[in-house]
């Protein structure tokens, strides 16, 4: 199908400015100022109207199911709401049981995944280690497209990774070209703290932060950094909430080292005084991790 958008105005690095856009086949071929109109190209008057490529949102959890609960959009209703926003692609996680075949995880996923109606793909979560995840993360690249595998170093007792997945997984990333991943909270401390806070008979919403401190988020954060250098393999950092973990990933990258950070917007809106808020439903809402900060 040949697309002609007339008229938009298309911002770059470098100027912003008015012109036509050509797609064919999905794809963007041509940015010119009064383009002519292909044959049987359908036209699409922009009226001066900002145009973009569709975004890619490289963090979603669709119908998740998570230590009791379960995700509250679907592959169809989180795609059809991304779309509705410009969306046009999400990857999901794919998050195996711990001792369960990464292979079967990830067909599970891909079948909840066929009322998708946008564009998708996995990241591949390891959440232990033996030969068999070692096989299945070569069988996931070379067969399956997986190109990044991500790492819990949250939630002790459930998903965890320790130091000794950490580097075993690491290195077979390393092996296969792939990217890796992790949640930066350090989970001995949060299980540590989270006893604590429960002793003093705060069991609400507005214990969650003082669980998940920032030090515990930029300890994990450093520490994955420093093994991924080690290691000599690219890093992508998610959801960071807070100065500790930036100040880790701003130095690595300086020094040349293969890392990524990433923000979610909510992080940059919401601060953590909706843990107080009267409302039990809405505060128990936001709780996520790490948590909204101040």
């Amino acid at each position: 199908m040949t697309i002609l958008i007339q008229g938009g105005t298309i911002v770059n690095a470098d100027r912003t400015f008015r012109a036509d856009v050509l797609c064919e086949g999905g794809l963007i071929v041509a940015i010119e100022q009064n383009l002519e109109p292909p044959k049987d190209a359908k036209i699409v008057e922009a009226g001066g109207k900002y145009v973009m490529p569709g975004g890619i949102d490289p963090h979603t959890h669709m119908q998740l199911p998570f230590m009791g609960t379960v995700a509250s959009e679907d592959f169809y209703t989180g795609t059809a709401a991304g779309l509705a926003g410009g969306t046009t692609m999400i990857i999901d996680f794919v998050i195996p049981n711990p001792q369960q075949n990464l292979l079967e995880a990830y067909d599970t996923w891909r079948k909840w995944a066929e009322k998708s109606v946008a564009d998708y793909s996995f990241h591949v979560a390891v959440t232990w280690w033996d030969d068999t995840v070692h096989a299945d993360m070569g069988t996931l690249v070379n067969e399956r497209g997986v190109n990044s595998f991500k790492h819990f170093m949250a939630y002790k007792g459930a998903i965890m990774a320790d130091d000794e997945i950490l580097v075993n997984s690491f290195t077979r990333a390393r092996e296969l070209g792939a990217i890796t991943t992790v949640h930066a909270e350090n989970g001995e401390l949060v299980f540590r703290l989270q006893q604590e806070i429960f002793e003093k008979g705060i069991t609400g919403p507005e214990g969650h932060p003082l669980s998940r401190p920032p030090e515990v988020e930029g300890e994990a954060a450093n520490r994955a950094i420093r093994i991924a250098e080690v290691l000599n393999v690219p890093l992508y950092v998610v959801h960071n909430s807070c100065r500790q973990s930036l100040e880790s990933i701003t130095r690595a990258r300086n020094e040349g080292q293969r890392v990524y950070g990433e923000v979610l917007a909510g992080h940059l809106l919401i601060d953590d005084s909706v843990y107080l808020n009267k409302d039990f439903n809405v505060a128990a809402a936001h709780v996520m991790s790490p948590p909204f900060r101040s």
